[in-house]
């Protein structure tokens, strides 16, 4: 039985939800599905985002041939079947899902069907491509960043679905999904099989019953993590374990769990404990040289390290104020005391006049003079 999900995905744009910095009229896919422009790109953005949906209104406003992969399955074989087939006239569009599983040699074998234009390529990942896609690859392709949806946006999705229930259950549901359409989609499917009427209590119900199970693409991916990072934030290292635990027994890519360990090292416990980051970049770097099964005792190290050392969010807090400031008010000038002179009309022009290494001078644009971001 064909899922819901499925059977209401939007066949153009017209009927398209969300992203309308990408699809909205001017945007850069609205014109290329409307002139048919043929190029590889990337489609990065969080779960139920609409990569997916985007790949195949894409491909059919081509008129192409649109070929599925995961690159967690999929391998070199598949690619040169693709590559071998006859299809006439019509281009290939080879659409990727989780494109940063594909190793190098994987993707080393794609870049020539790419560079030659047998194949346009359409990746799809949840991760930075800057990250796990090789650069040759990369630099042929563009890359378009998609939003986690709203909730008025997700609303309209739940709305598409035709199934019926009020206000109360679509905020309980549209909040529960986070952003993630395949989520809420899926929910209410099953809600309504269950108990054949929606309400937040029959959502709960259904939410409770769910058979757990680790979708490394999909929710128990994204609960999985948030609980990991949640109980390092927490300093419960029991709980921080078993969740690491869950995640490598699942086949999660420790790569992915060492990268989340970086951020948390400086996010998190920052200058509490600077140390924090040299270990956790350490513990990436014995991911990268060991590999699974073995580097899953370094994260459990790490884990544990970074569980007892104290939490410290003030540099992470500093930093974004200061870019709210940057927002605010742009290229402010800087100082000339501070200004670099490498030439004589800069000196003349008193670019490092009076410039003291050790000075106590604030050394912020005159309009921000007295901020103070660190506290």
């Amino acid at each position: 039985m064909e899922p819901l999900a499925s059977k209401i995905r939007p066949k153009s744009l017209k009927e398209f939800v969300g992203q309308e910095h990408l699809v909205g009229e001017g945007k850069p896919l609205n014109i290329a599905i409307a002139k048919k422009h043929l190029f590889s790109f990337i489609l990065w953005g969080p779960p139920g985002s609409g990569k997916t949906t985007l790949a195949k209104i894409y491909a059919k406003s081509l008129n192409a041939k649109l070929y599925e992969l995961s690159a967690v399955s999929a391998g070199k074989p598949d690619i040169k079947k693709i590559v071998q087939e006859e299809t006439g006239d019509s281009s290939k569009v080879l659409f990727l899902d989780e494109i940063h599983r594909f190793n190098k040699a994987q993707q080393d074998y794609l870049l020539p069907f790419v560079e030659t234009g047998e194949l346009t390529l359409i990746g799809a990942t949840t991760e930075n491509p800057s990250f796990e896609v090789i650069s040759p690859l990369l630099s042929r392709c563009r890359v378009f960043v998609l939003n986690e949806l709203s909730l008025e946006e997700m609303a309209k999705i739940i709305k598409q679905t035709g199934l019926k229930l009020d206000k109360k259950a679509t905020d309980w549901l549209c909040a529960m999904a986070n952003g993630d359409a395949r989520q809420a989609i899926s929910m209410l499917e099953n809600t309504q099989e269950l108990y054949h009427k929606i309400t937040v209590d029959t959502l709960k119900d259904t939410l409770q019953a769910k058979f757990l199970r680790y979708d490394k693409k999909g929710e128990e991916h994204y609960n999985t993590i948030s609980a990991f990072i949640k109980s390092m934030r927490a300093s419960q290292p029991d709980a921080a374990l078993y969740y690491l635990a869950r995640m490598i027994d699942a086949g999660e890519d420790p790569k992915f769990i060492a990268r989340r360990m970086v951020i948390f090292a400086s996010e998190d416990i920052g200058l509490a404990h600077p140390t924090a980051l040299v270990v956790a970049n350490a513990a990436f770097r014995a991911v990268e040289i060991i590999g699974l099964p073995e580097c899953a005792i370094n994260l459990a190290h790490a884990v544990a390290y970074l569980c007892e050392c104290k939490k410290d969010k003030s540099a992470y807090n500093a930093y974004f104020e200061a870019v709210e400031d940057v927002k605010e008010y742009g290229n402010l000038p800087v100082p000339l005391k501070i200004r670099n002179a490498p030439t004589k009309l800069m000196k003349d022009l008193d670019y490092g006049k009076g410039y003291e290494k050790y000075t106590k001078e604030d050394l912020l644009p005159d309009k921000l003079k007295g901020r103070k971001y660190l506290k």
